[in-house]
């Protein structure tokens, strides 16, 4: 008989019930329904505290905007301060054109700047802006590239097939995307050689990141970048999750291809909700004419574009691209030894400032490959991880921070043995 009596509820759970009260499913993201279910109390650096006393080592750093930690006290003294003489002016500012100078020269090659609150947004002015230059109306796309949770770009695969993503979802909205799979430059040009006077802008992730941080091929950019210009369609990047986090230039500059347009968020302001859109100028000026509508109350406002500003004028003037790539190396290096002495089919792949967890020896070279891993098997082990004080994504993209030092990798690799150990043990 068990005398234990009934167990007292934590302040996490008294919290999600009262959420659950007023808001669905307890959260106010999707993504975050298969999340850890514990209510944070505070984040600096690279950890993070719940109400409950649990630390956390991060590796998911918001999904990825704490890219200099979270709370990083420059930006937020930066912001404090800015704020403190407005917010929204309804007008224009001094900070809106220093950021915008800022990101411009960071990035090399674009010669203009919109900015907006969130990837999303930012992905539907670069796609309202190709189809406004070049007339045409179809967009090329790759499976498992995530451009935001809009109609006409939200997709999954159901049964082999690829389609709307949610109840509500207007099918048709999609009529317009040629879907094709990744790294394969004859079928992108198959497609252009199809559809190329229909075709208004070809967008991806320079490297696909979102799902499995997959890097391109050897001159599969280089092809891409070739055929857009062949057939007259504009190119984007869509470096939402990429920009500033692979250094100052993203993916473009990493692997020196230069798209038409790109779209920028997370790590371009230190944890503030901030996105944009660079590109060339012939054709960024259509929104500057009005002829191309790009509108937003909250666009450049003081508090983002202060953001911007500091956590720019800090990637330039302290880069912290090195020690982030120390890091991240001992870390996979550390991760796959953890693995390998658990004799389980570990795999440990990606970059040292983004990488991918998951289980099998496949070998991806996009969506397709990628779901020839056990991917399943890997989102069980992420929930114990977090129940050992690791915060991390079911779908095993880490990130890691200018604020992941010599303690946090001690910390995760004993706490990654240790959840290993006793999930192997199950």
């Amino acid at each position: 008989m068990d005398n234990a009596g009934p167990q007292l509820l934590t302040q996490s759970d008294e919290l999600r019930k009262r959420a659950l009260r007023r808001t669905p499913g307890g959260v106010h993201s999707n993504v975050r329904l298969s999340g850890s279910q514990d209510f944070i109390k505070c984040a600096r650096g690279a950890w993070l505290y719940s109400v409950d006393g649990q630390d956390y080592v991060d590796y998911l750093l918001g999904q990825g905007p704490n890219f200099l930690g979270h709370a990083p006290k420059h930006i937020v003294d930066a912001v404090f301060t800015a704020c403190r003489d407005g917010v929204i002016f309804g007008g224009q500012h001094e900070l809106e054109v220093r950021a915008a100078e800022l990101v411009c020269d960071a990035v090399g090659w674009a010669d203009m700047i919109r900015f907006s609150m969130t990837g999303t947004e930012a992905v539907q002015a670069a796609l309202r802006l190709a189809r406004a230059a070049t007339g045409r109306t179809k967009i090329i796309r790759f499976e498992g590239h995530y451009h935001g949770w809009l109609d006409n770009v939200l997709m999954s695969q159901r049964d082999g097939k690829w389609g709307t993503a949610s109840s509500g979802q207007l099918a048709r909205h999609l009529e317009d995307s040629i879907l094709l799979p990744w790294n394969d430059a004859a079928r992108l040009a198959d497609a252009l050689d199809e559809h190329g006077d229909e075709v208004a802008a070809v967008i991806m992730e320079p490297i696909m990141i979102n799902a499995g941080v997959i890097e391109p091929l050897p001159g599969y950019l280089e092809a891409a970048r070739r055929l857009a210009s062949e057939y007259g369609a504009v190119l984007i990047f869509d470096e939402v999750i990429s920009g500033f986090r692979l250094g100052l230039g993203g993916g473009a500059g990493r692997y020196g291809v230069t798209p038409d347009l790109a779209t920028y968020g997370k790590a371009i302001a230190g944890g503030f909700p901030v996105a944009a859109l660079v590109g060339r100028a012939d054709l960024m000026d259509r929104f500057g004419t009005g002829e191309v509508n790009h509108s937003g109350t909250f666009n450049s406002s003081v508090m983002a574009t202060a953001a911007v500003t500091a956590t720019l004028t800090s990637l330039v003037e302290d880069p912290p691209y090195d020690r982030i790539a120390e890091h991240g190396n001992a870390l996979m290096a550390g991760l796959r030894e953890i693995g390998a002495a658990h004799e389980v089919p570990l795999r440990v792949s990606g970059l040292p400032q983004a990488f991918h967890v998951s289980f099998g020896d496949a070998k991806v070279t996009d969506y397709r490959s990628l779901q020839q891993l056990d991917l399943a098997r890997y989102e069980t082990l992420a929930s114990s991880l977090v129940e050992h004080g690791i915060w991390v994504t079911g779908r095993g993209v880490w990130y890691v921070s200018a604020s992941h030092g010599q303690r946090e990798l001690e910390t995760a690799l004993t706490r990654f043995d240790k959840a290993l150990t006793e999930w192997v043990a199950q």
